[in-house]
C-alpha cells in the first residue's frame, strides 16, 4: 500500500498533515481532531473533507508514513 502525505512543515517536518493520497484517491483532512507522539514519532487522528476518520503515523526514524482506517 503506497501512502503519500501532504503536510504542513513550519518549524518540524510534519506538524501537520493537510492531505493524503492513498490507493490513488487524495484525502483532504478537514480537520485534526488529536495529535500525540509515541516513541517512534507523531500520530494524527483526522477527519477527512468525506467525513471518513483515519491514523496517521510518522516514524521519524525511518522517515515513513503509515495509516489506518478508523
Amino acid at each position: 500500500m503506497e501512502l503519500i502525505v501532504e503536510c504542513y512543515s513550519g518549524y518540524t517536518y510534519a506538524q501537520e498533515p493537510r492531505a493524503f493520497i492513498w490507493r490513488g484517491r487524495r484525502y483532504v483532512v478537514q480537520e485534526v481532531e488529536r495529535t500525540w507522539r509515541t516513541p517512534e514519532g507523531l500520530h494524527f487522528l483526522v477527519c477527512t473533507e468525506e467525513g471518513g476518520f483515519f491514523e496517521l503515523a510518522y516514524d521519524e526514524a525511518g522517515d515513513i508514513w503509515s495509516m489506518k482506517e478508523c
